[in-house]
């Protein structure tokens, strides 16, 4: 019965450690994507 638990609990870390850097890769995208589309409407505005 330990055993399951205890691999029940690494997978369980594992998971949890995945889903934390798969939502700050998401959030850093957000905002790079974010500068990118501000910057560049930055450069539309100077042209007009």
């Amino acid at each position: 019965m330990t055993a399951i638990l205890a691999s029940f609990l690494e997978t369980a870390i594992k998971f949890v450690l995945l889903l934390l850097v798969a939502g700050g890769g998401i959030v850093c995208g957000k905002k790079f994507r974010d500068y990118k589309d501000l910057k560049k409407s930055d450069q539309i505005k100077e042209k007009n």
